[in-house]
């Protein structure tokens, strides 16, 4: 039921022309149609906007390993533990020989473990380590302290802010061995994380 906009007399939603006063109703029609469509807009759009903030909600209360990794190195790992003891005694019954493969491995499971796909390889760091009379192996010891802080950090695990210096330092005075542990501990870290055996 609808009433004229002229005389006030009641009229059908329907009718063009007011029964009473023979006003024209369809301007008025036409006016309660615009307000409909408006107030449809409105609330498709506030439909919209609750379904946007309940999305944003849910991907907010995901835990952390369900959410979006963008390149986080939130899967399994290829590597596993290593027996830290045997690989220092190894290194040294091999006159270091056994220190290089295990260097060289270690490069590639900070890469891997940080993610950093873009990185020097293992064998690329011992070449330059090489060339560079061992200036490279200096800089890598502190990129090394940067990365396992990301990648522990990325898997909520404690991190260290000074292991970079302290890497440095160590490799600096001759203890490179000592770093190689110090890293490869962390490496176990992260490999236990992930459920890895200790070989």
């Amino acid at each position: 039921m609808a009433f004229c906009p002229n005389c006030g007399a009641s009229v059908d939603g329907s009718s063009r022309f007011c029964p009473n006063c023979g006003s024209d109703l369809s301007a008025q029609q036409s006016g309660a149609q615009q307000n409909y469509n408006q107030q449809y807009n409105n609330q498709q759009n506030y439909n919209q906007q609750y379904n946007q903030q309940q999305y944003n909600q849910q991907q907010y209360n995901q835990p952390y390993d369900q959410q979006p990794s963008y390149g986080a190195p939130t899967g399994q790992i290829s590597f596993g533990q290593r027996n830290i003891a045997v690989a220092i005694i190894l290194s040294i019954v091999t006159c270091g020989i056994y220190s290089i493969f295990w260097f060289i491995n270690m490069v590639d499971q900070v890469n891997e473990a940080s993610g950093n796909q873009n990185a020097q390889s293992g064998g690329m760091v011992f070449l330059l380590s090489i060339v560079t009379c061992g200036i490279y192996q200096l800089y890598w010891f502190y990129k090394a302290g940067e990365n396992l802080a990301n990648a522990k950090r990325m898997r909520g695990l404690v991190t260290d802010s000074n292991a970079s210096i302290i890497y440095l330092v160590l490799g600096i005075f001759g203890l490179s061995i000592v770093t190689y542990a110090l890293i490869q501990n962390e490496l176990n870290g992260i490999a236990e994380y992930h459920g890895a055996p200790k070989a």
